[in-house]
C-alpha cells in the first residue's frame, strides 16, 4: 500500500480528518484501525450527519481541509444523494452517513465481527 502523502504522517492525516469532521458538526465519529483485517486501507472512519445536505457538507469540508494540507482524495462516492458519502484517501477511508443509513449498515459491528472471527480462527 502506498502512503497517502510523504510529508504528513498517517496519524497526522487521521487527526486532520477528525478535525475536519468536527468542524461541520459531524457526530458519533468512530475511528477503526483495520490494518489487521485488510490490506486495502489502514483506518476506517465513520461519522454521522443530521441530513443529506450536512453529510455532503461534511465530506466536502474533509476533502478541502486535506487538500490544503497536500493530501488528495483518491475517490468520492455518494455525493449526489448524500445518505452515505465515502471518501477514499488510500490508507484512510471515511464514511459519512445519515443516522438511518448508518444504523442499517452498522459498519462498526461488521468490522468488529470480522476482527473477532479472525482472532478466533487464529486461536
Amino acid at each position: 500500500m502506498q502512503p497517502i502523502d510523504k510529508t504528513l504522517p498517517l496519524e497526522d492525516i487521521k487527526a486532520a480528518v477528525v478535525d475536519a469532521l468536527e468542524d461541520i458538526k459531524a457526530f458519533d465519529i468512530t475511528v477503526m484501525d483495520v490494518r489487521q483485517m485488510t490490506t486495502v486501507t489502514s483506518y476506517m472512519i465513520v461519522a454521522s450527519g443530521n441530513s443529506t445536505r450536512q453529510c455532503k457538507a461534511i465530506a466536502d469540508n474533509v476533502r478541502e481541509k486535506l487538500k490544503e494540507k497536500g493530501v488528495d482524495t483518491r475517490g468520492i462516492e455518494g455525493e449526489k444523494d448524500g445518505e452515505w458519502v465515502l471518501l477514499d484517501l488510500g490508507e484512510i477511508v471515511i464514511h459519512v452517513m445519515v443516522p438511518a443509513t448508518r444504523a442499517y449498515y452498522n459498519l462498526e459491528q461488521l468490522w468488529s465481527e470480522s476482527q473477532s472471527r479472525r482472532a478466533a480462527s487464529a486461536a
